[in-house]
């Protein structure tokens, strides 16, 4: 296989385009940071951070589940289980994608850098985290929080309660929707002897689990409008946010699987840019006032 085909199967095993999950909620926190548009440098290593971060953890997620990946038939023809990929050229582009994470951190500013450990830290454990608890749905939220809340200590070089508030939005919102996406594992991971929360508390616990932590995720997110006193724009983007995730439950209602992949791929794809683009024009108009 060539490097081309190599790189191709290796973007499609991370899904590179579900980048889009995370990456407006770093420009959310970017642009709140900045009360506007950062610069295009910023702008420029923070999607580089981003992409690093993100390729890293998919990476690695594939590489320490190999093997379980193999048995599952959901996951069986993944890149690594499947035979198109080896565990060696899979750990060479993750440790790219960590030099990149560091070095896009080292250009932003040293608290970025500093941080960056404890990044990797959180995206190494939440790898292990099924074999031993079912809360691995709150160490992913934790990972991908660590996007607006890296974005805006990018732009401050500080981190303030605003910050939090949009990163423990993010938290639950990332752990709610991935306890829905693990109901189609349910019974695998029971078999296993794997953890998460479908696993321990079956359909409806899971679903109202979910429900509980999307509510949070809005209640922050409402607290983060109330703290800084944001405007109408945000305020738009916080009522499409929480329509859409009631669509989303309703979706999967009485735990219906058949339109998970709306649910999970469209409606959160949908959130996050929606709500960046509400804060997007929020700041511009506030600054043009």
């Amino acid at each position: 296989m060539t490097m081309y085909a190599r790189i191709k199967v290796f973007l499609e095993m991370i899904k590179f385009s579900h980048t889009i999950f995370a990456l407006p909620f770093a420009f959310t926190g970017a642009v709140l940071a900045a009360k506007g548009l950062p610069t295009l440098a910023q702008a420029g290593w923070i999607v580089l951070a981003m992409v690093g971060a993100r390729t890293a953890a998919m990476g690695l997620n594939r590489v320490i589940d190999a093997d379980i990946d193999g048995r599952n038939p959901r996951t069986a023809g993944r890149a690594i289980p499947a035979g198109l990929l080896g565990r060696g050229s899979v750990t060479f582009f993750i440790a790219l994608s960590v030099l990149l994470m560091l070095f896009a951190a080292r250009m932003l500013n040293p608290l970025c850098l500093y941080l960056s450990p404890v990044a990797l830290g959180f995206i190494f454990l939440y790898s292990y985290c099924k074999r031993f608890t079912a809360l691995a749905h709150v160490v992913l939220g934790i990972c991908l929080a660590g996007a607006p809340l890296g974005a805006w200590i990018a732009i401050r070089g500080s981190a303030e309660l605003p910050a939090f508030l949009l990163a423990f939005a993010v938290l639950f919102w990332v752990a709610g929707f991935d306890i829905l996406y693990a109901l189609q594992d349910m019974d695998f991971d029971r078999q296993s002897g794997l953890h998460s929360i479908p696993a321990k508390l079956g359909v409806t616990g899971s679903l109202w689990t979910s429900r509980i932590f999307h509510v949070l995720s809005c209640l922050f997110l409402l607290g983060l409008y109330l703290q800084l006193g944001l405007g109408t724009f945000f305020l738009a983007g916080l009522v499409a946010t929480c329509a859409m995730l009631l669509y989303e439950h309703h979706l999967l209602r009485g735990g219906n699987l058949d339109c998970l992949d709306a649910a999970f791929f469209n409606m959160n794809g949908y959130i996050s840019v929606t709500l960046f683009v509400a804060t997007l024009l929020d700041t511009l108009t506030a600054g043009a006032m």
